[in-house]
């Protein structure tokens, strides 16, 4: 906790002199303290701290040396003040700025040269307007946009190269695509792939490398498919496959597994 630290310095590491400061009848008002609610402290608690007490004086700091001060003061300070601050050269300032702005001008944000940024950013977007970050340089951030697209725009993302933004959209991708996942170089898409697919279709991934996935074929694909399962190298996949083929040959005739 930033205060139970018994020092008050600015951002420079100087010692705060409070009989220097701008705001010394404010302080004798109660409208700060040292070491805990004060803007010229070099902890970010307290100039919030600073700033949750005073939002009127917000305005005056969108322009402070200090990042955290600027950052900060960007929650409180009138939002026609804000639009200069998109081009701030701190990520944190840009951020706080463009969060209360209208989502047309977190527009120019999407190529901002911080991923966290634009990872931000890309929550605050819907669809069309993510389009053009499906193809972001970082996966973290096009991991956000195969979250949060709507799934008929996923289908240039199968091909993506991170194997986990992937996953993300076998999850998510129309049932109508799936198909072309089906063939995935890695096997945990493939999986995800096997577990959304119809029994009618898991035929084709029988013979997949993947233990794990003949196991969900072995489990759901129509019994007429399992022949070649029952002696399959796996001993999870081979029980899991005879057991159902001993389930259709012990019932009745007119039945079905």
């Amino acid at each position: 906790m930033t205060d139970d630290i018994d020092e008050a310095r600015d951002w420079r590491g100087n010692q705060i002199d409070c009989a220097r400061c701008p705001h010394q009848s404010l302080r004798d008002m109660g409208g700060c303290r040292l070491k805990h609610a004060c803007v010229n402290d070099r902890y970010a608690r307290r100039i919030d701290r600073f700033f949750s007490w005073n939002p009127h004086l917000a305005d005056a700091y969108l322009g402070h040396p200090h990042f955290e001060v600027r950052a900060i003061a960007a929650k409180s300070a009138n939002i026609f003040l804000l639009p200069p601050l998109l081009d701030d050269p701190d990520e944190t300032v840009r951020w706080n700025a463009v969060r209360r702005l209208p989502r047309r001008l977190a527009l120019r944000l999407r190529n901002d040269p911080h991923r966290e940024v634009r990872m931000r950013i890309a929550t605050l977007l819907e669809d069309d307007e993510l389009v053009p970050m499906t193809r972001d340089e970082d996966y973290y951030v096009r991991l956000v946009v195969a979250r949060r697209i709507s799934p008929p725009l996923l289908g240039r993302m199968v091909d993506d190269e991170e194997v986990e933004v992937r996953r993300v959209v076998a999850r998510r991708v129309p049932y109508e695509w799936l198909l072309g996942m089906v063939r995935d170089g890695d096997a945990s898409v493939r999986l995800e792939v096997a577990q959304r697919l119809a029994p009618e279709l898991l035929a084709m991934l029988r013979r997949d490398p993947d233990w794990r996935i003949r196991y969900e074929v072995a489990g759901r694909a129509l019994v007429t498919e399992l022949a070649g399962l029952i002696e399959d190298a796996d001993l999870l996949v081979r029980d899991m496959a005879r057991s159902r083929v001993a389930v259709r040959v012990e019932q009745p005739m007119g039945t079905s597994a």
